[in-house]
């Protein structure tokens, strides 16, 4: 095997790898947050207004699958836009490199210009994406345009499955009390569970990106703190007389 092949083969692999969890981590991270912090502050202002373990369950399990729906909806619809828009840039791309095909060349070596490349080296480099329209294309896509392909990993429906079933999955975190203890314990319980997960979510993300996993916990879980105020808050504010 020829050394350029296995450096190449060796670089390419693992970088597809982690761009692939990437997306994948994105999505779970989308899905259950969000499912965590809008169920936490619904539950937690209807357990306030009604002390009904009934109607707290009836209220989270519609907020569950209405919030799990509509993640994935706006997952599947945000992607097919993103989709709409890259290939669109991608056929113009493509007419300017068949209609104009000095102009796209001297965009090359502009790129690469203002990468410290110069002389005869850069034109060689210019020369080897030119001489690939693949190659080519795809280096005006990234390098000129900043644009990924959003399917490249996981397309817009395995986004959005994904995207809704961590909703599910995260709105059940702070509910889960609710089937086992007398309302005014399950808020405790919910509220501690709830923010316990969040901080280490957010600790987690941190840790796999910048390394500062205490103020991604610290600052997920004020978030969620915050959503269990609002909802209690509004709960309380709007107290409502239950019959025996």
């Amino acid at each position: 095997m020829a050394k350029g092949t296995s450096l190449k083969k060796s670089f390419d692999a693992p970088e597809y790898h982690r761009l692939g969890q990437g997306e994948l981590f994105r999505n779970l991270i989308l899905g259950s947050q969000d499912g965590i912090v809008n169920v936490l502050g619904i539950i937690l202002g209807v357990a306030e207004s009604t002390n009904s373990t009934q109607l707290v369950l009836l209220a989270g399990l519609a907020a569950t699958f209405a919030e799990s729906i509509s993640m994935a909806a706006v997952a599947y619809t945000s992607t097919r836009a993103e989709v709409e828009h890259y290939n669109a840039e991608r056929m113009r791309e493509l007419s300017e490199m068949d209609t104009v095909p000095d102009v796209e060349r001297e965009e090359i070596r502009e790129i690469y210009r203002g990468r410290g490349f110069s002389g005869k080296l850069l034109e060689q480099v210019v020369d080897k994406i030119c001489s690939d329209p693949k190659i080519w294309l795809d280096v005006m896509m990234r390098d000129e345009l900043n644009l990924e392909n959003p399917q490249a990993n996981m397309s817009a429906f395995k986004q959005a499955a994904l995207v809704g079933f961590s909703a599910i999955v995260g709105s059940f975190i702070p509910l889960a009390s609710f089937f086992f203890l007398p309302v005014k314990d399950a808020m405790i319980a919910s509220v501690i569970i709830a923010c316990a997960v969040l901080f280490f979510i957010g600790a987690y993300t941190r840790a796999a990106t910048t390394g500062r996993w205490l103020r991604g916990g610290i600052e997920l879980m004020v978030i969620g703190g915050t959503a269990a105020i609002a909802g209690f808050l509004v709960g309380a504010l709007f107290k409502v007389p239950i019959q025996p």
